[in-house]
Order: structure tokens, then sequence, then C-alpha cells
């Protein structure tokens, strides 16, 4: 078996409503000053106010810093760090996607540990205490409330960094579904299928093992019977809430598996594109699954019968690995994402320098398969 260590370190709050306990939570810590992280989506939402209202009920002084942009960078983290100096807080809180979530990360590594953000580029770089977090996901998409890392791209180069340390870990995530009600339908769309290629490479990376494979198999199971029922009904609150927890679970097994070829692919077409995230990764995964599938077969078929929640299996997902693939292909035209490259703006011309990017990315280490540059390419090359 493969070797691992394991401390959970996020506590989970879970339930609809549960925002409003968060000057409780907070007040459990010792808090008695805030800096809360936003951004202008979820603050014109109401859902910023509302948090920052059960913080100061609990008598926590509170200050909000809402420059973050989607995708944070360097800058982003940097004007933050320059509020918490003046404001001198005891407790930092993510309130928003992963962007909000990572930027506050990145903002406390900075103020507890000073330096600029590529110092932290890595694993286990900061050298000080951190502050206490409590991030509060306002989308089921990145798991960044359950991990330890933050992504942060540098505003020069546009080079996504992750930088991670035990440390940067929240102390508590909020899971309220009740916030993701608001987000549009793209953004549900985007985050899902983000949450649903975790689950899916966690279960196959190189480094998965048994605490890893709970977490996967359990999120895979709630993702992939939820996207399609939260995108046709976007208020259904019980599949709000299993597509939350299923991302929260999803980022449990990332921090305790990392991931795989997909999101080495994913972020080149992220870079030198703008193709979102989510739409980068969904569109890459169905290939990555058929490439894989000589190393892992018996893991993906795992998958496949967990699919099958008592009422036999997913429809679409009674094909063997190919169904699986078709499954994810499926779920992107359901939620009328792109499902090929050329339709996003890929230059074919620029494939090379992607995949010569790609084989470059931290998590194309962790492929189940060896992924080398030119195999890379092909797979590009397959999706365009």
């Amino acid at each position: 078996m493969t070797p691992f260590d394991f401390q959970p370190r996020t506590r989970l709050v879970f339930g609809p409503g549960k925002i409003d306990t968060l000057g409780e939570l907070a007040s459990e810590m010792g808090a008695r000053r805030a800096l809360v992280v936003s951004d202008p989506g979820v603050i014109a939402a109401g859902h910023t106010a509302r948090g920052i209202a059960a913080l100061e009920k609990a008598g926590i002084k509170t200050h909000l810093f809402d420059g973050v942009h989607e995708n944070p960078t360097t800058d982003d983290v940097a004007a933050g760090a320059k509020v918490a100096k003046r404001h001198d807080p005891e407790l930092l809180v993510g309130l928003g996607g992963g962007s909000s979530m990572d930027c506050a990360k990145g903002i406390n590594f900075l103020y507890s540990c000073g330096g600029e953000m590529k110092d932290y580029w890595g694993v286990g770089k900061a050298l000080a205490p951190m502050l206490p977090m409590i991030a509060v996901p306002t989308t089921a998409g990145t798991g960044s409330e359950t991990q330890s890392f933050a992504l942060i791209s540098d505003a020069k180069t546009h080079v996504k960094m992750a930088c991670g340390d035990k440390k940067a870990s929240c102390r508590i995530a909020v899971l309220d579904a009740e916030l993701t009600i608001s987000q549009p339908s793209r953004v549900t769309a985007l985050t899902g299928i983000d949450a649903l290629s975790h689950a899916l490479e966690t279960f196959v990376t190189t480094r998965r093992n048994p605490i890893s494979l709970a977490f996967s198999r359990e999120a895979w199971r709630l993702l992939a019977s939820n996207f399609a029922s939260v995108i046709a009904n976007p208020t259904d609150i019980d599949a709000r809430g299993s597509m939350l927890l299923g991302a929260s679970l999803a980022g449990l097994a990332i921090e305790n598996s990392m991931l795989g070829a997909a999101h080495a692919l994913a972020n080149p077409l992220t870079t030198m594109f703008d193709v979102p995230h989510g739409q980068a990764v969904g569109v890459m995964l169905p290939h990555v699954i058929r490439f894989n599938a000589t190393h892992v077969q018996r893991q993906y078929l795992d998958l496949l019968r967990e699919a099958d929640n008592g009422s036999g299996p997913l429809p679409g997902l009674d094909g063997g690995i190919e169904g699986l693939a078709d499954f994810v292909t499926s779920q992107l035209a359901t939620a009328g994402l792109g499902t090929r490259l050329r339709p996003l703006g890929v230059d074919p011309v620029k494939l090379p320098a992607l995949a010569a990017q790609a084989a470059r990315q931290w998590t194309a280490t962790f492929n189940p398969r060896p992924a080398p540059e030119d195999e890379l390419l092909a797979l590009y090359q397959q999706a365009f």
C-alpha cells in the first residue's frame, strides 16, 4: 500500500443557513478582529454582507478586502496584504469562490511570513505561524476550502504558482448550499465540471492511497449523481448541497493524492487562450481517461460501479471506460460547455507550445500513465 501521512486540519460545518454561525465559529478561536476577503460578484449577491453581519453580531470588528479578481494575481495578494497590515486582523475569512479563498491564503502568507508570493511557490515554504482562516465557499468547484494550496498567477508572467503549506490550511470550512443558488448557470457548470474532474483524477493518480480514495469515491458518487440536476433545476437545495459537499471532499482527495494530466493540459489553455479552467479541464478529461485506461482500467471500472445508487448506473455510464469518457463529454454538452478546442478559439499552430507548457506542469508527474510532451501534444490534437 502507498505510504501516507493524513492529519485532518479543516473542520467542516455543513448545512443551509450555516453562514449565520460564522461569528460564533470565529469567536471559538478567540478572534476579535477579522479581515474578510471577497469579490464583487459575491458582494453584489449579498453573501458578503451576511457574513460580515454574523461576525459583527458576535462582537468581531470586521474589515473587507474586495480587490479579488478571477484567477487572483500577485498584485491582488499584495494589495490585500497591505489592507491586512493596516487593520492587524486575528482571523482571515475567504468568502466566495476559489479565487477569494486562494487570495485569502496568499494574503496570509505575506502578512504572516513577509516577502513576496513567489517566495512560497512550492511546498512548505512558510517559516512562521500563520493566521487562522475560515473558508466560506459560494461555488461547488475548486475545493480550495479543504486544501493547503493557493493558486496565484504572477501578474507579469501570468504563470500560475501553486503555493502550499499545511499551515495555510483553513481551520473551518462553512458549507452552506444556499450561497451557491445565486451563482450564474455558467459558473455552476464550470465549477461543477472542475469538481467532477477532481474526483476522477485523484482516484487514479500515482499518489492515491486508502485515505484519498475514500474521499475521491464519495466525491464522485455525490457529483456524478447531482451535476445534471443542478443544471436542470438550479434551486434544488439537496442537489446543491451534494455538489458542495462533493467538491469539498474532492479537495480533501487532492490534498492527499494530487491531480493528473487533465489539469496539466488545462492550465496552459487558460494561460495562453483564456479558456476558463473548468472548461479547459473538462474538454481534456475524456481524452485523458482513454489515455490512462491501459494503466488504471480496474480503478475506472470501480468508479463506474460507485455511480450505481441502487437503481442502476447513471445514463451514459454503462459502456465501460469508453462510457465513462463519453459521460464527461455528455455532461459538458448538457451544461452548454464546449467539447472541442477549435470552437474555444485555440490556435492549432500553438498546440506544440501548449504541450511544452503542459509537460512542465507539476500535476503531470502524478498521472498514472507517463505523459511526455509528445503524448500531451497527441491529446491536444485529439481534443481539437
